[in-house]
C-alpha cells in the first residue's frame, strides 16, 4: 500500500512538474514523515486588515535613468512593478518629495527651490505616479521628505524653524499633485529616518483638514518604533492625529508602546537588499513574518526598480533592474515574482486570519480574506542562509523538509478547489519562479490538505483564478554606456533633467537663455545657490556624474559658464569614484576654472589633492571651452583649445565616471558636453 501511495504521488508530481512540490495524500504523509497540522479558521473573527504592499521610488533618485527608457521598454518595465495581475502589482507607491539634497543615492529637485518659486512639473515623480495609477486606478500614493530647500531653515540646517512655513511647503507639494496632475495623495510622512516634532504634526494635520485634505493621512515616523511610540500613547492629541505608525528595517519585530497605541503598524520601508535570490528569500520572509510576528500590515520595500549607476551605493536593491536606457535592456528579477505571490492574489482592504503561525520546522504561512469567499494562502520557508536581508543581523534558525496539513475552518470548509502558484529560489530557481501548478482539489469534503516543503519555497494557494505571469518579448541585451556620449541641451526631453546625467549634490536643470539667441541658448544650469537642509553628507560643491563606471581613458569637453564673480568657480572630472552619501569623500581628477582668474587640477572633488594650478584669463559671465585628456595615469588639460598642462601624473583612481559641477553652492552653465572613452 504504501509502495503504491509513493508511485501515485511521484507520477502526480512529475505529471504537473519535474520536481514540483506537490500535495500528498494524508497517508503517504503519515508514513513518510511527521509533519505540523495547522487550522485556518474564520469563526473566531479576523485578524488586521490588510493595507497592501509597495515600493519606495526616491530616497534618492533610485528611478533615475528609468524616465530616459526608450518604448516600449519602459512601458514594459513600468507594467511588471504596477499593472494588475502581471508582475508585481503593487498596491502601494511611496514617493520622495523632492528637497535639493543628497539622499542615497542622488538627489532630487524640490517643486520649491526658493520661498516665491514653484515648480510642479521637476523630476519625475509625479510622472511616474501617474503612470502608477494608468495602470491601477487604486493604487495608494504616499509621499515623505528626506532633504528640504535651504530656505526653509532660515540658515540652520534644520526644517522645524518655522513650523508653518514647513507645513505650508509639504502641503504644496500636495496641492500640486492634485491641481496639475490629479492625483490624490493618500499618505504623507514628516521627515524620512530624522527626527519628528509633534508641533508640527499637530500643525501639518490641522493645516490639511483647513485646506480640504482630510482624507490624506499621517504616517509617523518612518524611522524606528520608539520614541514615537511612547510619545503617542503620552499625548492624546497627537494620537488622535496620526493613522499609522511606521518603522524602518524592524527584522519583523515590533514593541509594546506600538502595539498599545491601536494604530495601524507597517514596515514603512524594508527590503534594501541585493535583488538575486538571496534578496529574493529576505523579501519572502519578511512579506509574511512581518505580520505574524510584528502585526505589520504594509510592507513597502526600498527601492522601486534599480534605476540608478550599479556603483552608487546599493547598487541594484530594487524589485527588478533597469540601469541601461542608452540600450533598453532590463532584468525582472526574483523579487518581482516572489511580490506577485502575495499582491496579486489579494487587495488591501482583505483582512488576515487570526490562525497563522510559524511552521513546525521553519518557515511561516499567512491567510487572508475578502470576507466574501475567497481565500489566499501563503507559505514561505525561507531558509537562513537564503533569505538574509542587508538589514537588521537575522539570528539563525533552521528550515527542514516538512509535511503540513492544513484544515480549512468557518466559512472556507467547503472551498472545492484551490489555485496552486509554486516559487523555488536558489539553484533551481530559473526553473521555478512564480509558476502556476495542478488546482487542488478538495474532493472529501473534509477541508484539508498536505503540502510536502522544502527548503526556500513559495507556494500560494488560493480561490483567485486571475493570477498571471505577464511576459514581453526579451529586451535588447546589456550594452556599456556608450563610448562616445554628446549632448547640447537642446532637445528638452519632458522631464528637467538631461538624459543620463545624475545629480549628486545640486540640481541640474534644463535652462534657456532668453537673452542669447546664439550657440547657447538651450544649456544645463546647476540651479542652487543654498545649501539644501541635508539628509546625508552633501559635498559643499556641485556635482553630477554621467557614463560608465570602468570608464578609464577619457577625453571630456564641455562649454562652461560662471555666474558668480570672483568667488564661482566650475568643474569638468573624470574617474569619479564615488557617489551617492559617500559623495564628499570621492576622488577622481577634476579640472577647475574660477572666476578670479585661476585653474587647478586635483585629485578629489573636496579639493584637497592638488597636482597642478596656475593664472588664465577668465571672468565670470562668459563663455569658455574646458578640454580633460586622461590617459594611462597622465592627464592633460586645455582652455579654449590651449594647453594648460600635459603629461601630469593622476595615478588614482584607476577608472569612474565623468561629471561636471560647480565649486560652491552657485548658479553656473554647461553646454556642448562631450566624452570620448574606453574602458
Amino acid at each position: 500500500m504504501a509502495d503504491s501511495l509513493i508511485k501515485a504521488s511521484r507520477q502526480r508530481r512529475k505529471n504537473a512538474m519535474v520536481t514540483q512540490r506537490a500535495a500528498v495524500p494524508l497517508l503517504l504523509c503519515a508514513i513518510l514523515a511527521p509533519g505540523g497540522t495547522y487550522v485556518l479558521d474564520d469563526s473566531g473573527g479576523l485578524g488586521r486588515e490588510f493595507d497592501g504592499i509597495g515600493a519606495v521610488s526616491g530616497g534618492g533618485a533610485t528611478s533615475r535613468l528609468l524616465v530616459n527608457y526608450p518604448e516600449p521598454y519602459r512601458s514594459e518595465i513600468l507594467d511588471y512593478l504596477f499593472k494588475p495581475n502581471f508582475g508585481a502589482s503593487l498596491h502601494i507607491l511611496k514617493v520622495e518629495i523632492g528637497g535639493d539634497g543628497q539622499t542615497t543615492d542622488g538627489t532630487e529637485p524640490s517643486h520649491m527651490h526658493y520661498a516665491l518659486d514653484e515648480d510642479y512639473f521637476r523630476g519625475y515623480e509625479w510622472w511616474l505616479m501617474k503612470e502608477a495609477k494608468k495602470r491601477n486606478p487604486n493604487i495608494t500614493l504616499m509621499g515623505l521628505p528626506w532633504s528640504f530647500p535651504g530656505w526653509l531653515g532660515k540658515g540652520f540646517n534644520w526644517p522645524y524653524v518655522n513650523l508653518r512655513l514647513t507645513a505650508y511647503y509639504v502641503i504644496s507639494w500636495i496641492m500640486g499633485a492634485k491641481h496639475y496632475h490629479n492625483l490624490d495623495i493618500d499618505y504623507i510622512g514628516i521627515w524620512n529616518e530624522r527626527t519628528f516634532d509633534t508641533s508640527y504634526i499637530k500643525l501639518l494635520r490641522e493645516m490639511l483638514n483647513f485646506q480640504g485634505f482630510q482624507r490624506v493621512k499621517i504616517i509617523v515616523s518612518d524611522n524606528l518604533w520608539e520614541p514615537i511610540s511612547a510619545s503617542v500613547l503620552l499625548d492624546p492629541e497627537l494620537l488622535k492625529v496620526i493613522d499609522v505608525i511606521g518603522a524602518h528595517y524592524p527584522g519583523t519585530q515590533t514593541v509594546m508602546d506600538a502595539k498599545l497605541t491601536g494604530k495601524k503598524l507597517w514596515s514603512s520601508e524594508d527590503f534594501s537588499t541585493f535583488n538575486n535570490d538571496v534578496g529574493a528569500g529576505c523579501w519572502g520572509r519578511i512579506l509574511n513574518q512581518n505580520y505574524i510576528n510584528g502585526y505589520m500590515t504594509s510592507t513597502i520595500a526600498w527601492n522601486l526598480v534599480a534605476s540608478y549607476y550599479e556603483q552608487l551605493p546599493y547598487g541594484r536593491c530594487g524589485l527588478m533592474t533597469a540601469q541601461e536606457p542608452w540600450s533598453g535592456h532590463y532584468v525582472v528579477e526574483a523579487p518581482i515574482w516572489v511580490t506577485a505571490h502575495t499582491t496579486q492574489f489579494t487587495q488591501p482592504g482583505w483582512y488576515y486570519l487570526k490562525t497563522v503561525d510559524h511552521l513546525e520546522k521553519g518557515g511561516s504561512y499567512v491567510a487572508l480574506t475578502d470576507g466574501l469567499g475567497n481565500l489566499t494562502i501563503i507559505i514561505e520557508t525561507m531558509s537562513h542562509k537564503h533569505s538574509m536581508c542587508i538589514r537588521p543581523f537575522l539570528p539563525y534558525f533552521n528550515v527542514s523538509q516538512q509535511y503540513a496539513t492544513f484544515f480549512l475552518k468557518g466559512s472556507f470548509s467547503q472551498i472545492p478547489e484551490l489555485q496552486v502558484w509554486y516559487t523555488k529560489l536558489g539553484k533551481t530557481s530559473e526553473k521555478f519562479i512564480f509558476k502556476q501548478l495542478d488546482p487542488l482539489w478538495l474532493f472529501d469534503g473534509s477541508g484539508s490538505f498536505t503540502l510536502e516543503l522544502q527548503e526556500d519555497e513559495l507556494f500560494t494557494l488560493t480561490t483567485l483564478t486571475t493570477g498571471h505571469k505577464g511576459s514581453y518579448q526579451l529586451p535588447p541585451k546589456s550594452q556599456p554606456f556608450p563610448s562616445v556620449y554628446k549632448d547640447d541641451f537642446s532637445s528638452h526631453n519632458p522631464f528637467s533633467e538631461a538624459p543620463n546625467f545624475a545629480d549628486q549634490t545640486g540640481v541640474f536643470e534644463y535652462f534657456v537663455n532668453a537673452e542669447d539667441p546664439g550657440e547657447h541658448r538651450f544649456t544645463l544650469r546647476q540651479v542652487l545657490n543654498q545649501r539644501p537642509i541635508t539628509w546625508a553628507a552633501d559635498a559643499s560643491n556641485t556635482i553630477t556624474i554621467i557614463g560608465d563606471y570602468k570608464w578609464t581613458n577619457m577625453t571630456i569637453t564641455c562649454d562652461v559658464y560662471i555666474e558668480t564673480p570672483e568667488k564661482g568657480g566650475v568643474f569638468i572630472a573624470g574617474r569619479v569614484n564615488k557617489g551617492g552619501i559617500f559623495i564628499r569623500s570621492a576622488r577622481g581628477v577634476f579640472l577647475w576654472l574660477f572666476a578670479n582668474g585661476t585653474y587647478r587640477l586635483t585629485g578629489d572633488l573636496a579639493g584637497w589633492i592638488t597636482y597642478k594650478l596656475g593664472h588664465v584669463d577668465v571672468t565670470a559671465k562668459k563663455w569658455y571651452t574646458l578640454t580633460l585628456t586622461l590617459k594611462d595615469r597622465f592627464s592633460s588639460g586645455m582652455l579654449n583649445g590651449k594647453l594648460l598642462w600635459k603629461d601630469v601624473y593622476v595615478a588614482f583612481p584607476p577608472n569612474g565616471w565623468a561629471a561636471i559641477g560647480t565649486h560652491s553652492f552657485d548658479f553656473a552653465q554647461f553646454d556642448n558636453f562631450q566624452v570620448e572613452a574606453t574602458r
